[in-house]
């Protein structure tokens, strides 16, 4: 009589056991064992990673034989932030402006010195805030008190959830303050630029979107970087214009710790990091019209860059924490001037 399960050692019941067994104890494939990094930035970066990933991935693999993949998440800065303090599983951040990263330190995510982990406080480029014009400069905007001027628009990002909306509230304030004004002027000013904006988007491409393909707008006002692809993309029928002073808009750059520790991949996080300071990563930067850190490769591009005079969030504002709390936070110094727009 037949025996319901035969496990006879050439039955099939025990070929298929010791298959499996085997299977169980060899090493995961390279495929199966590739690392997935998730880069959550800021809305206006998408090209520079579309160029930095690819670059980064051959490097590596060159570096360790290592197959390794990264998906990217964009949005306004502020939004990126609280999405990945909500549970969005960022292996890295790169944001645009220090604030952010200071949030999800305060949550655990992120390492209290972050800013110490990577060379020029964690940033390893930067930017500033000037301004795209229709062809011909119509409106004769040169400065910032012609973004007050009755009669014109100007498209503007949230400063609640946009970083370049932000890092604009805070340039056309120092402005003032720069030229020896005070508060109570540079206040003043900021409302009247406030009043002249139709729309508020959430993020900077949508911002771009409204003033370059929506036809919204005397003037976008928004990241050297982002002005200059957008010329590169529609030719003469844009302007580029940078007021006599500005702010330095940082892009700093993170580890998630508490993600990569759990996932086991902090050496591939910090490898892409590094890489954004090589003279690989500081080129794609510059191709990208970023300001970098590489003295040969800003020397390389310096076509692309206008001197300007710059000041810091440090020098006019005590820093990004102080700035949040007096300009940004529910019922600061914003919301007083929006809802009396």
């Amino acid at each position: 009589m037949k025996r319901a399960h035969d496990m006879t050692p050439t039955s099939p019941v025990r070929r298929i056991l010791l298959s499996l067994a085997l299977f169980s104890a060899l090493p995961l494939s390279a495929s199966a064992a590739n690392t997935e990094l998730l880069n959550v930035s800021y809305d206006v970066a998408r090209e520079l990673y579309k160029d930095i990933n690819p670059a980064f991935i051959a490097a590596w693999k060159q570096q360790t034989g290592q197959t390794i993949s990264i998906k990217q998440s964009h949005g306004g800065s502020s939004k990126q932030a609280r999405a990945v303090a909500d549970g969005l599983e960022a292996s890295i951040v790169t944001m645009n402006q220090a604030n952010d990263i200071d949030m999800l330190a305060e949550r655990g995510l992120v390492a209290k010195d972050w800013a110490r982990k990577f060379p020029n406080n964690a940033a390893p480029y930067y930017s500033t805030m000037v301004y795209l014009v229709r062809k011909g400069n119509p409106k004769g905007i040169r400065n910032w008190e012609d973004l007050a001027r009755p009669g014109v628009q100007v498209i503007i990002p949230n400063p609640k959830t946009a970083g370049n909306g932000r890092y604009t509230y805070l340039a056309a304030w120092g402005s003032v303050l720069k030229k020896g004004g005070n508060d109570a002027q540079a206040r003043a000013l900021v409302g009247r630029i406030f009043k002249n904006v139709p729309i508020l988007d959430a993020g900077g491409r949508a911002a771009t979107t409204t003033f370059t393909q929506r036809q919204i707008g005397d003037v976008l006002v928004t990241f050297e970087n982002e002005v200059s692809m957008v010329r590169k993309e529609f030719g003469d029928n844009f302007e580029v214009v940078y007021p006599t002073v500005s702010i330095l808009a940082e892009s700093p750059v993170a580890v998630v710790d508490k993600v990569v520790d759990r996932r086991k991949q902090r050496k591939e996080a910090t490898a892409y990091l590094n890489f954004l300071y090589s003279p690989q990563g500081q080129e794609i930067g510059a191709k990208h019209f970023l300001r970098v850190r590489s003295d040969a490769v800003m020397k390389k591009y310096a076509a692309n860059y206008k001197p300007i005079q710059l000041f810091t969030v440090d020098e006019l504002f005590g820093g990004w924490s102080k700035a949040q709390d007096r300009h940004f936070d529910d019922g600061g110094e914003f919301d007083k001037i929006y809802q009396s727009k």
